[in-house]
């Protein structure tokens, strides 16, 4: 039997979340520096034995230049992973479930002198704290550094999203629903999930099947464009890009190396695999 509440309360200011997150990176937007720190490189934090066995290491740039935050990744990463549309009343609670959000950073002595508007999807940390605090190894790091969630094996216990430094895991409040024959349209390569299960950004994990099922079928290895998640595609500024960071001659990984790009919370030592570009 699932516990029917939160193990420890994450809210804070306005009563969700998002409002936790926001009031947390407000506290460090003094010091913006402290925030992020500039990348070592595109594979500073590359596992040897991953590079040893030629497997990729799949990571994501966002270009904050070029962002708008017109959330059409949030739109397209919902439509394409069957995300409950959810409730008024549950958005106020900070119930919706949505895998990657935009948090409002304050731009404190910018030019700007208003706020960041920051894209935070799963930041698939090569060293995540979700994966060491969940107790029945529903959550997971596969070779090819993404964090994965095994919905079956989740019980609810909410560990892994405490210990997410960046709230981008979310527990099903309820279950998913859907009006009118909106259920019918559902991409039938991911399940909806369930009450009582925690769910997050996966990188469309399906779509690299997919990739990899062409490939094979073609007989040739799998191509940096033949798996890019859905809210890269949509996305239309290109301020998302997707790749091999273990390959030096992606654009991901090219990106991940210039001077602009840092990490959020790099001194956590989370090491995520999704870098950010400052602006110009």
């Amino acid at each position: 039997m699932r516990s029917p509440g939160p193990l420890v309360d994450t809210r804070a200011g306005d009563g969700t979340r998002r409002g936790f997150l926001k009031a947390g990176l407000a506290a460090l937007a003094g010091g913006w520096a402290l925030l992020v720190r500039p990348v070592r490189g595109a594979a500073a934090s590359e596992p040897e034995s991953r590079a040893a066995e030629g497997l990729p290491r799949w990571g994501m740039v966002i270009d904050l230049d070029r962002c708008t935050a017109c959330q059409s990744c949030t739109a397209a990463c919902a439509v394409e992973n069957n995300q409950s549309l959810g409730s008024v009343a549950e958005a106020a609670r900070g119930r919706l479930n949505r895998w990657i959000h935009i948090v409002a950073v304050p731009d404190v002595g910018g030019e700007r002198g208003g706020v960041r508007l920051v894209p935070i999807p799963c930041q698939h940390c090569e060293n995540p704290p979700c994966v060491k605090v969940c107790p029945t190894s529903a959550t997971y790091m596969n070779p090819e550094g993404i964090v994965g969630q095994v919905y079956s094996r989740c019980i609810g216990c909410r560990y892994c999203v405490n210990a997410c430094p960046y709230t981008c895991k979310y527990f099903n409040w309820s279950e998913p629903k859907w009006p009118g024959d909106m259920a019918e349209s559902h991409n039938p390569d991911v399940s909806p999930r369930e009450k009582g299960v925690v769910e997050k950004c996966l990188f469309c994990h399906h779509r690299l099947q997919r990739a990899r099922d062409r490939a094979r079928a073609e007989g040739r290895r799998i191509r940096e464009a033949d798996y890019v998640p859905a809210c890269v595609t949509a996305c239309p500024t290109g301020a998302i890009g997707f790749g091999d960071l273990n390959d030096p001659e992606s654009s991901v990984s090219q990106m991940a190396g210039s001077p602009r790009a840092f990490r959020l919370l790099e001194d956590l030592g989370t090491r995520p695999k999704v870098a950010y570009l400052r602006e110009r």
